[in-house]
Parts: structure tokens; C-alpha cells; sequence
């Protein structure tokens, strides 16, 4: 039996995740910023706790609620988008509301939980997206999510330098029929969570740093 981390477990491909592990016997802990949410994780048999990753304050005591696991597996799923285009200026609260849950709640989160993972020799998962990639990108919408992911790819790229003992890597969960993806999306939430699941499995050591996507494949460039 793993034991398996997510933040951001509330709904969507991080609730997704929390079921699927709970199906193979893992124990899971998974955060959620309200009641509503850690209601929804203990009745699926998760061990909740509260974390509000925008919030500086609370992703302050992560460490302490942890103290003493090993961590198999801990994935960063946290994340929310804004849709406007490179036409449209971010104010400074669509900014820090983006930047902050995307990127500064996982900056804050890495030290915390790393060495965890390293306790157990386990991987580190943070939910990237295929609209991070730099060397590829076709168009201008959600301009401000794109930054954030990208910056996002940096931090966990650069993070690994400090945590050898663990595997970190980023995941691309493909475009998922999710309240951020929407019902068009081609993917079932079940389906891509799979995949991923699949990849965590796969990660060897040169893996580190890289972007995955949810089929396997690694990203040469992002």
C-alpha cells in the first residue's frame, strides 16, 4: 500500500485521482480549502485536510500537518485559469488570484512536502498543460494561464537540483471534460486520470524535470 498525497482533491482530476487511488488499496491524503470539499474527500475514504494553496497562511502549517509521513506519491493539482487573450491586460487581481494557486502555492509547497517524497524515494506530480509549451504555442488565449504554467515548468524543473532522492515531474493531463475544460473536451476525467496514473508509474530517475503527457509521451521541448 502506497501512500499517496493530492492538494486540490475537491473536484475535477484531483477528486478523480483520490478515487481511483482509494480503488487500488492506497491510502490517501487529500486536501480541500472547505467544508463542502473535506466532506466530499472523507466520504470517499480520503483523509482530508484543510489547505487553502492561495493563501500563504495556510500552506504555511502543510509541513506540521504532515509531520512524520513518508510520501509515495504527492501530486500538485491545485490550479485556475483566466481565458482572455493577449488583447486584454490582467488586472492585478486576476493576476495574483491566477499566480498565486498556480505558482506560488507549488513554490511554497515544494519544501514542505520534498522531503517527504525523498523519505520514501517516491515522485512528485505537478498538473501542467500542454498550453505551457513555449516552443509550440498556437494561439493567445488564456494568456495568463499559459505564463502561469510555464512558470510553473520552471519551478518544478529547478526544484529537482534540490531533492535527488526524488522523482519530480510534470504532467500534461490532456484537454479534460472538467468545469476548466468544459463538456466538449475529449477526454473523460476517468481516462485521463488513468493516464496519468499510468506515467507516475512509468518515471524513472531521467525523467526528472521533464513534462508528461498523459499518454506517455515526453515533451522534447515545452
Amino acid at each position: 500500500m502506497s501512500t499517496v498525497l493530492v492538494i486540490g482533491a475537491s473536484r475535477g482530476i484531483g477528486f478523480e485521482c483520490v478515487r481511483q487511488y482509494l480503488a487500488d488499496g492506497d491510502r490517501v491524503i487529500a486536501t480541500a480549502r472547505d467544508d463542502e470539499g473535506l466532506e466530499r474527500l472523507r466520504s470517499l475514504g480520503a483523509e482530508p485536510l484543510r489547505l487553502d494553496v492561495a493563501q500563504p497562511a495556510s500552506v504555511s502549517g502543510l509541513a506540521w500537518m504532515l509531520d512524520g509521513e513518508k510520501l509515495d506519491v504527492a501530486l500538485y493539482v491545485a490550479g485556475v485559469i483566466d481565458r482572455a487573450g493577449a488583447n486584454t491586460p490582467p488586472t492585478q487581481q486576476t493576476f495574483d488570484a491566477v499566480m498565486h494557486t498556480n505558482v506560488l502555492g507549488l513554490m511554497q509547497v515544494i519544501p514542505q512536502v520534498l522531503p517527504m517524497v525523498e523519505e520514501a524515494g517516491g515522485v512528485f506530480g505537478a498538473l501542467s498543460s500542454g498550453m505551457s509549451q513555449i516552443a509550440s504555442v498556437p494561439a493567445s488565449n488564456a494568456w495568463l494561464y499559459r505564463v502561469s504554467k510555464a512558470a510553473l515548468n520552471m519551478a518544478v524543473s529547478s526544484a529537482r537540483f534540490d531533492y535527488p532522492l526524488a522523482r519530480l515531474v510534470l504532467l500534461d493531463p490532456g484537454w479534460v471534460q472538467t468545469d476548466m475544460g468544459g463538456d466538449g473536451a475529449p477526454l473523460s476525467v476517468e481516462a485521463s486520470v488513468r493516464g496519468l496514473r499510468a506515467v507516475l508509474a512509468s518515471v524513472t530517475p531521467e525523467d526528472s524535470g521533464r513534462l508528461i503527457h498523459r499518454d506517455g509521451r515526453r515533451a522534447d521541448h515545452w
